[in-house]
């Protein structure tokens, strides 16, 4: 582990940064850790581990592009009028987190925001977009110091929620 003190946002604790290298030396623990904060967010219809480190957390529920099982994932998020943004940091690690994986290849997931379940449509941000949510991530979130730590380019992605099909009234 590098002791090389890492920029950060005034809003980021040390700590938040500190706990990078996690997902890069001991991926399995970080899962571990992620399954029990998404339940015990879930449990508590987000009362508890509702923010991390004073960001707010939605639980993403990706399907497993393999296994078929539902994932669940916290995430850091920030609204983007009616849209819910999150970026696909992984703590810096070379890879692409799993959840950003199996959401890519379903095209759909459900985030549970406390109480509410909301369908959503990702699609990566990119050019303009990308770079007015990256800075707005960046103010409260190590994600620069993530960008510096790997040679991918960190997905900037956004969730829309989906609009309810219009049912046939010919159907029934």
């Amino acid at each position: 582990m590098s002791s090389q003190v890492l920029d950060r946002p005034a809003a980021v604790p040390a700590a938040l940064i500190g706990l990078a290298p996690l997902a890069v030396r001991l991926p399995a623990v970080v899962r571990l850790l992620a399954a029990a904060h998404a339940a015990a967010f879930l449990l508590t219809d987000g009362r508890v581990l509702g923010r991390w480190f004073g960001t707010r957390i939605l639980v993403l529920e990706t399907v497993g592009r393999h296994s078929g099982q539902i994932r669940r994932t916290p995430l850091v998020y920030l609204r983007d009028d009616t849209d819910l943004v999150v970026v696909a940091a992984n703590g810096g690690a070379p890879r692409h987190p799993a959840w950003w994986l199996n959401l890519r290849s379903a095209g759909r997931a459900v985030a549970v925001l406390g109480r509410d379940e909301l369908d959503v449509r990702p699609r990566e941000a990119g050019g303009r977009e990308r770079e007015r949510l990256w800075r707005r991530f960046a103010a409260v979130t190590p994600v620069d110091a993530y960008q510096r730590s790997t040679p991918r380019c960190l997905p900037v992605v956004v969730l829309t929620p989906a609009t309810p099909e219009p049912t046939d009234p010919e159907a029934s």
